[in-house]
């Protein structure tokens, strides 16, 4: 910038509106670059916090020596769930939840409300997970679990089954393995064709 004597230093506006504009441009490349990057990272995170709301609800069951868990709903546009328990010591059943002796422990929760874009979906055609058929359709039934209850005994097991989450390009399964209670997170690698621990 060539200025005369005298004139005081500092920015024209033609200077200042250029390098609001270059950074504009760039700033929207960049996350352009990494969307898909905060996309992968939201849906391990909703992975990671299934498996772990469900790894909650073993030691609440185990604690409290009742049946605990959680109950799978499509509301017409998703999969919701709700954190439930048995009031009567017969188990989770969903009449009961309905009418109020299985009490519902906290607000329906969908996972896109906390981790944008995620779901639970079967997006592609993948392997199954547990054995099942050789390979799941797009659009089948995500939560695999024999009803639409997922329960904890105070024993430490549980309803086997696998639940099934979607984002835009990644495919997870979280396990549940009845005997034992345990829960496992996977993901689907496109360049193996094969599930792998997370």
């Amino acid at each position: 910038m060539h200025r005369r004597r005298g004139e005081p230093a500092g920015w024209s506006l033609v200077e200042l509106v250029m390098v609001i504009g270059v950074s504009l441009v760039v700033g929207a490349l960049a996350l352009a670059a990494f969307a898909p990057l905060g996309a992968g990272a939201r849906a391990i995170g909703a992975a990671r916090y299934l498996a772990a709301l469900l790894q909650r609800e073993r030691i609440e069951a185990v604690r409290t020596g009742r049946v605990c868990g959680l109950r799978f709903d499509d509301d017409g546009s998703g999969i919701v769930f709700v954190r439930v328990a048995d009031g009567n010591a017969n188990g989770l059943r969903s009449a009961e939840i309905a009418g109020g002796i299985d009490p519902v422990r906290g607000p329906r929760v969908r996972l896109a409300d906390a981790f944008a874009g995620v779901r639970f979906a079967i997006v592609a055609d993948v392997p199954a997970i547990d054995g099942g058929p050789a390979i799941l359709a797009a659009g089948a039934d995500p939560v695999r679990l024999g009803s639409s209850i997922l329960a904890f005994a105070p024993t430490g097991s549980a309803t086997s089954g696998t639940l099934y989450l979607a984002s835009a390009d990644r495919q997870f399964a979280v396990r549940i393995l009845g005997a034992t209670g345990r829960v496992r997170t996977f993901e689907f690698d496109r360049a193996t064709a094969r599930w792998v621990p997370r």
